[in-house]
């Protein structure tokens, strides 16, 4: 796992290294001093040598300097590193998401894609910053450290030597129960985002119906809980900082009657037992820095393994080997059709649909809430796959067509308009980037769009907020359909994509529409007279295909057609 991720930091070896080496000499300069120090008290004081004291601290003072240098070039470098990882690993996983099917993003929730592209990510970027740096100073200071302790009085090392275990078990109890209650946290912040995601986009709903008490009790309940998995995991955390303080100043006790002892014994001296202490001191920081590089690693390890689960899934549907790169004409046919969205499921979605649709045609799909009108022209540009049968486009099966040029072909206005903040035209340039300003007006005059852009003061300039907010339903829709019509493509769907506009408007659309005599189009709909001109309208129940006929002969033999046709009526006499 951890070389998967080290991957993404190929790009910035130089910097690493270049970290590296600063670490390792700001080490050794800052054990220099001690021994200088040592040096100074042993032989400039006690002999009373200011000339050797001078030069002594001079020689302090170049060590502390450089050292100084060598942790800024460090912050430096490792900065550049940790962000470029960080930006890298983003990149990946973005790119990741946007390989995915539908089906692939109906496994993880919108808040929890948006929390491990952000925060999981931010997290593994703040280990690298300011965890490599005591990831290879604290073993290097360790080793060095415990040597000249050694060097200088082994017999008094032994002290530390015993002390040290301890602390290294106590550590180690702490990190091993500390990450999985960092996971947990992870998960209560994907739940956090969940709440306000859902609160924000329903916002109007919420006030229309008076719940925002309720939302706040919500929410309250959700913070609560990433608010008491927090407490726990920092809780245990923290811990360390007592142990390791409890340790130190009881090794520092041990080590001054300890050494008293000896100094008066004449075994030692009075600078070198101040240098022994610093060393010891630097060995127990060597060991608290360990144990908080180990606290950082355990909570990354709980974000890598939310990442990897990103990374690691696969995308259900993708390109063949040799794909087919053109299609012709919008020619249709469904053979022995079944599909599930989930494939442990014992129901099947649609079942058994066999259709026949000439390019060129429209053709009308009509049915009561949950027949599978949606999820019958979702299959024709793989947004999901079938789960048995085939669906071909000019006798090729769909799958066998590149992805891009299939999706390029098939333009798909779906039940929910989709906008993104910025001006009408690059919105509009979402179907064709290389559109021209007279292809733009010929798609919003179709869609009739043209006549409620043209009111607007920047026209085309025209900034639209994040969803289109600023835009009514129609007017919204109308743009998704001059979007799709840019893209001049062989197979046209409108799902339910004309309920927002007036019938005059949806008229003018529909005419517009058949002139279209190269563009296969299917239309689904709930009003009957939006399907009427249609050559064959497709009667769906419960996910098959209960008839397929024209207006006339449904209206003369389909009891489903008769009812539906009758009850608008009727709604219209009233």
């Amino acid at each position: 796992m951890m070389r998967r991720f080290f991957s993404y930091a190929k790009r910035y070896k130089k910097q690493f290294i270049i970290a590296f080496l600063c670490v390792i000499g700001e080490t050794v300069f800052e054990l220099i001093i001690p021994v200088l120090m040592a040096n100074i008290i042993d032989y400039g004081v006690m002999q009373n040598n200011s000339i050797y004291i001078i030069k002594q601290g001079i020689m302090m003072a170049i060590c502390a300097v450089l050292a100084l240098i060598l942790g800024v070039l460090y912050s430096r470098y490792a900065a550049e590193a940790g962000q470029g990882f960080g930006k890298e690993l983003r990149k990946e996983e973005y790119e990741r998401v946007q390989k995915f099917s539908f089906s692939n993003s109906d496994h993880f929730s919108t808040s929890s894609l948006i929390t491990r592209l952000t925060s999981d990510v931010t997290i593994l970027q703040n280990t690298i910053c300011n965890g490599f740096r005591p990831l290879v100073r604290a073993p290097f200071m360790f080793l060095m450290a415990l040597f000249l302790t050694i060097k200088l009085n082994a017999k008094l090392a032994l002290v530390f030597i015993i002390v040290a275990p301890v602390l290294g078990i106590g550590l180690y109890y702490i990190v091993k129960n500390v990450g999985p209650m960092f996971r947990k946290m992870q998960a209560n912040i994907d739940e956090v985002n969940t709440v306000v995601q859902e609160n924000l986009i329903a916002i109007r709903t919420i006030k229309a119906y008076v719940r925002g008490d309720y939302e706040n009790s919500k929410f309250a309940r959700i913070n609560q809980q990433l608010r008491n998995h927090s407490e726990k995991a920092f809780r245990l955390s923290v811990m360390n900082m007592p142990l390791f303080q409890y340790m130190m100043y009881t090794t520092i006790v041990c080590l001054l009657f300890f050494g008293s002892q000896m100094i008066f014994a004449g075994e030692m001296k009075i600078g070198e037992l101040t240098g022994f202490l610093s060393y010891v001191l630097q060995i127990l920081n060597a060991l608290m820095m360990i144990s908080n590089v180990f606290l950082m690693i355990a909570r990354s390890i709980a974000s890598m393994e939310r990442i990897l689960e990103v990374m690691d899934e696969v995308p259900s549907i993708k390109d063949c080997p040799q794909p087919l790169m053109n299609i012709n004409s919008g020619t249709i046919d469904f053979k022995h059709v079944y599909f599930k969205y989930n494939q442990e499921a014992k129901e099947n979605v649609l079942s058994d649909i066999n259709l026949h649709i000439d390019s060129g045609s429209t053709i009308g799909i009509l049915g009561g809430t949950g027949s599978a009108k949606t999820s019958l022209v979702q299959l024709i540009d793989r947004l999901y796959d079938v789960s048995q049968g085939e669906v071909c486009i000019d006798l090729h099966n769909v799958k066998d067509y590149s992805l891009k040029v299939l999706r390029d072909n098939v333009a798909m206005v779906l039940q929910k308009n989709t906008l993104f903040s910025g001006t009408i035209k690059e919105n509009l340039l979402w179907g064709n980037k290389d559109a021209s300003e007279q292809e733009i007006k010929w798609a919003c005059k179709q869609a009739c769009a043209d006549e409620f852009i043209e009111r607007f003061p920047d026209g085309y300039n025209t900034y639209l907020e994040q969803g289109g907010t600023n835009l009514s339903g129609g007017q919204k829709q109308r743009l998704c359909i001059a979007r799709a019509l840019l893209k001049h493509p062989k197979i046209l769907i409108l799902d339910d994509s004309t309920s927002a506009v007036d019938t005059a408007t949806e008229t003018y659309i529909k005419n517009a529409l058949n002139a279209l005599q190269d563009t296969t189009k299917i239309i689904i709909a709930q009003r009957v007279s939006s399907l009427q001109h249609a050559s064959q309208i497709i009667i769906l129940d419960n996910g098959r295909i209960h008839a397929v006929g024209s207006h006339d002969d449904l209206l003369k033999n389909d009891s489903i057609y008769q009812d539906i046709y009758y009850s608008q009526l009727k709604g219209v006499d009233l």
